[in-house]
């Protein structure tokens, strides 16, 4: 049991200096001032923040079948040194989370191995319709479409196959948007200049505004014809935020999105320097497109905030463009690099926790996560707002062992993450002596 006194907590819309008693795993007390027995763990929080802990809601850990990149023992670790206490993680892995039977496997793998809270999507192709709709919306964060290829092959472009989902799905769709006949072409293009050693600033001209703008724009349609709960990951233009609206509170909306944090950072001007580091797909675009990312999230037409944290191997980065798989890790640096734009004055911490922890929890219906709440999940982050650091390769927990923010100095530090009630990150160590729990959805 723990009780954290006198701490900057940072919570539906306001900043107060409280108390928070943790025991077992769930917030046991939140008050002005609590008093305890010696038997509870007593941390002074005076001058530092706790933060609802992070939900992603959107990762790529490669397991099963993937795992020389990373796996969802090193990846979770990684997210728990970040401050990020749950995830969703994606179905392109090998063998594809296609079927009812594989995704019980990877829940399976969760239970076994993740520090972090975990849930998995049910992953769909132009073929497993039957498969898709046998998903339980109680125990399973959403289906995913590749509205566009990208890592893994999981394609669907089938028209009566997309308008059966749509309409059918008993869960919320969550989509990866881009025009793959616009990619081709363009690819075919650059290629036919440059052969495999395309260079990476095409890569958002390859990846267009158009191409995105075409599939969002498809998937909003399709919702709106079946009436289906629909959220777009990775939104990277600014053309597609005029997709979305803000004339209803998120708990009504349909059709939900999502910014991620390297289309809130990077732009493509960095593509000279780094390269294959921020190939992304979507592509990271031009300054212009994240201003206006930026204005979509803080007038809510954007509702959430997560990572795509999609790792690879250094020597599968350090090959040609063609050859050069799209995606990077983010997850540890995800929560410190918002604190950054903080520190910056482009957002407030409320709006920090907003984005990252309510608005995820609300949009995906997670139960007794997301707030700092008498009896929800002591979900929790400490965090030290002027203490910073430098990322170099020593601290990066992925297993990929790289960064794109490699570097780079932070202002400031996680310094104790609760998953669940567990301490398990404190000062710089890990303790994965017990692991994460099942994320489940409070959905009618």
């Amino acid at each position: 049991m723990y009780l954290i006194k006198e701490v900057s907590v940072v919570n539906e819309g306001k900043v107060s200096v409280l108390d928070v008693l943790i025991k077992n795993d769930l917030i046991e007390k939140v008050a002005s001032s609590i008093s305890v027995e010696s038997n509870h763990t007593v941390i002074d929080g005076s001058g530092l923040h706790l933060f609802p802990g992070v939900i992603d809601d959107q990762v790529h850990f490669r397991e099963p079948g993937l795992t020389h990149k990373g796996n969802i023992f090193t990846e979770s670790r990684a997210a728990v040194a970040g401050g990020v206490t749950s995830f969703m993680e994606m179905p392109n892995v090998n063998p594809q989370t296609i079927t009812q039977e594989l995704l019980t496997a990877k829940y399976q793998i969760g239970a076994e191995n993740s520090l972090a809270n975990y849930s998995f999507y049910m992953g769909s192709t132009n073929n497993n319709l039957d498969e898709v709709l046998k998903t339980d919306p109680a125990s399973v964060c959403g289906i995913k479409i590749f509205m566009g290829s990208s890592t893994g092959n999981m394609l669907v472009d089938d028209q009566e196959t997309l308008e059966k989902i749509f309409c059918n799905a008993p869960i919320l769709i969550a989509t990866h948007c881009e025009d793959e006949a616009t990619v081709r072409a363009n690819t075919e293009k650059y290629f036919a200049q440059y052969g495999d050693d395309i260079p990476f600033k095409y890569h958002p001209i390859i990846r267009s505004e158009e191409a995105c703008y075409l599939s969002s724009s498809k998937a909003i349609e399709l919702a709106r014809k079946c009436d289906a709960r629909l959220h777009i990951l990775h939104i990277s233009t600014g053309k597609e935020t005029h997709l979305f609206s803000n004339d209803q509170p998120l708990g009504k909306k349909k059709i939900t999105s999502e910014a991620c944090i390297h289309h809130l950072w990077f732009t493509d001007a960095d593509y000279d320097e780094k390269g294959a580091f921020i190939k992304w797909n979507p592509a990271v675009k031009t300054a212009a497109d994240r201003d206006q990312i930026w204005k979509a999230l803080l007038d809510d037409r954007i509702d959430v905030i997560a990572t795509d944290h999609a790792p690879h191997t250094l020597e599968e980065k350090q090959n040609p463009y063609t050859k050069a798989p799209s995606g990077g890790p983010l997850i540890q640096h995800t929560l410190v690099a918002m604190l950054d734009f903080y520190h910056q004055g482009k957002i407030s911490l409320e709006r920090i926790a907003e984005k990252m922890c309510h608005a995820v929890a609300e949009c995906f219906d997670v139960k007794e996560r997301g707030y700092i709440r008498e009896g929800y999940k002591a979900d929790l982050v400490l965090v030290d707002l002027n203490k910073p650091w430098t990322v170099d390769r020593e601290s990066i927990l992925a297993k990929c062992g790289w960064s794109p923010f490699e570097g780079h100095q932070f202002k400031s530090s996680i310094e104790k993450t609760f998953v669940s009630g567990h301490l398990a990150y404190s000062d710089g160590k890990l303790n994965d002596s017990t692991l994460g729990q099942r994320l489940y959805f409070d959905r009618k």
